[in-house]
């Protein structure tokens, strides 16, 4: 029953910006922890940032200072706003959720974002 709609991805210069979005329903939404992960070719899967559902966030290492990940529980969504896109920022973003305290995780279909001249 849990659905994970994403949306924003698409192509884009390096230096620009793209803000993904991921629509999330047949859950009660403000009780999940949401995150962002992504996937290039030939790599394996990694966190790109995460959000607890009192509103903590993290970040890998690569990506803080440029990405931000908030959350409208009003509108049962999660948001990832990324800044000064480098070409190795493209890959397939994935979008995850978690509620708490259990095991359970879900997951989104998958964007493309590709960053190049």
């Amino acid at each position: 029953q849990v659905q994970l709609v994403e949306s924003g991805g698409g192509l884009v210069q390096p230096g620009g910006s793209l803000r993904l979005s991921c629509a999330a329903s047949g859950m009660v939404f403000s009780r999940y922890a949401m995150a962002w992960y992504r996937q290039a070719p030939g790599k394996q899967r990694e966190l790109v940032a995460g959000i607890s559902s009192g509103g903590t966030t993290n970040y890998v290492d690569s990506v803080r200072g440029r990405f931000t990940i908030s959350r409208d529980n009003a509108k049962n969504t999660v948001y990832l706003q990324m800044n000064s896109l480098k070409p190795e920022d493209t890959a397939v973003y994935y979008c995850n959720a978690r509620p708490g305290g259990m095991p359970s995780n879900y997951w989104g279909q998958g964007t493309q974002v590709t960053v190049s001249s």
